[in-house]
């Protein structure tokens, strides 16, 4: 049984976190916006706060807290639960982020569930026009939801949704040992030229002929080149339609601007969408699955892949490869030439990268024949980053899916269950949609 109560109703405490004095490293991790994507924490985002200074141990964060982004449009209404915490830290969020806690572990997990199904509409939920607008946490706070009241029944749902979420971290894991193994080819290859000669040995290792490029002021294999990225790829800018014409707006081609941007090498969804109408009247092209992304404006500097075709704003770049070039070498290319920009920035605010810093920052490009032959090698595991990235939207659109019958009850969970088509049991003469 469930009734239908106020987001508020199942909170017993709610506040911001602290304003952080960051230290290198502390006992005291605080979390920021950044941390929050895809109902997951990334503590590899995190930073440190001084010590010393009195917290209050209420925003000290539990296991079963739920947190909310509450700063800035694209970024605010993002929500994750927090499900464990590093050992040996406490861990506190910064003053952008709303804590929510519930009086037990299961509530607060399928209340979270709830939430972050509708996390796009709670996005909207803006107080404010600027691009720094707050959450309006009264908005929020005044949602009516309906979960079931049984412990037993929130603890079933729960530990049948978070399958689901192992399965999906599963995913990303590997994907991040993919992409590792795709990048330290790279490294070996193109940073530091052992790549293979005409025998299949190490080319520099094994004595391979190089030459001194001036550009560069260093030894480069002989045949290889000192050229800027535009060497292997189209360089192409992005615009948005006017945001005042309804008819341009959610349609059926994805958007992609700097907030969509993660730590994934493909971008398969993007928060807004355009028209067929809205393409027509903006500057950006309709760009091919393949093309690369960087965001130079907001948070700058991130590489992504578009998984499809989709469009662009005017905040990003975007790299088209050039015939014989392929994707995986011009992502860690344009991730190589983000990096040099960093490098160059070091010690001024790298806030935003312009055309000028893409055409007159030097690469080392390769043949055309190593480029194709570590393509030949890479471009398996970059298919299965995808392939198991859409996987990872087909779990979570079945989560997604069953949420709201397993809230009101018409799909119940077995007691005892080892595969997911077991657990549920449907209630006879129901009639359910089919997820999308």
């Amino acid at each position: 049984m469930s009734d239908w109560k106020r987001v508020e109703d199942y909170v017993i405490y709610s506040a911001k976190g602290i304003t952080p004095n960051y230290v290198k490293k502390s006992q005291l991790m605080v979390l920021n916006q950044k941390c929050v994507r895809h109902n997951i924490i990334d503590y590899s985002f995190a930073q440190y706060t001084d010590d010393t200074k009195n917290v209050s141990e209420e925003k000290v964060l539990k296991v079963g807290d739920i947190l909310f982004n509450s700063t800035g449009q694209g970024t605010a209404g993002r929500c994750a639960f927090v499900d464990k915490l590093p050992e040996s830290l406490k861990v506190v969020t910064d003053s952008h982020m709303l804590v929510l806690r519930c009086k037990s572990y299961y509530e607060a997990r399928c209340l979270n569930y709830v939430l972050y199904s509708f996390e796009k509409d709670i996005q909207a939920f803006m107080d404010g026009s600027t691009g720094q607008g707050e959450l309006d946490k009264v908005r929020l706070f005044n949602l009516l939801i309906s979960i079931p009241k049984t412990p037993e029944t929130l603890q079933n749902i729960a530990n049948l949704l978070s399958k689901l979420d192992t399965k999906i971290e599963l995913n990303n894991q590997i994907n991040t040992e993919l992409e590792a193994m795709a990048k330290t080819l790279y490294d070996y290859w193109f940073i530091q030229f052992d790549f293979p000669d005409e025998n299949g040995k190490p080319y520099k290792s094994l004595g391979g002929q190089m030459v001194y490029s001036e550009t560069l002021k260093r030894e480069i294999p002989k045949g290889w080149e000192a050229d800027s990225i535009l060497r292997v790829s189209q360089l192409m800018g992005g615009g948005t339609p006017s945001k005042k014409n309804k008819t341009y707006w959610d349609g059926n081609i994805p958007f992609f601007t700097p907030t969509d941007a993660d730590n994934g090498a493909f971008i398969l969804t993007t928060f807004d969408s355009i028209t067929e109408e809205g393409l027509s009247h903006c500057s950006s092209s309709l760009f091919e699955k393949g093309t690369i992304f960087i965001t130079a404006r907001g948070s700058v500097g991130k590489t992504m892949i578009a998984a499809q075709q989709m469009a662009m704003n005017q905040s990003c770049y975007a790299f088209k490869p050039l015939q014989k070039i392929n994707y995986p070498y011009l992502y860690f290319a344009a991730s190589e030439l983000v990096h040099y920009l960093k490098v160059k920035a070091s010690g001024s605010v790298f806030d935003s990268i312009v055309t000028n810093d893409i055409k007159f920052t030097t690469l080392v490009i390769p043949s055309l024949e190593i480029i194709k032959l570590y393509g030949e090698k890479v471009s398996p595991l970059f298919e299965k980053i995808l392939t198991n990235n859409q996987e990872n939207q087909q779990l979570a659109r079945l989560r997604d899916w069953l949420l709201p019958m397993l809230m009101n009850g018409q799909v119940k969970v077995q007691d005892k269950f080892d595969k997911i088509p077991e657990l549920l049991v449907a209630e006879p003469n129901q009639e359910y949609g089919k997820p999308q």
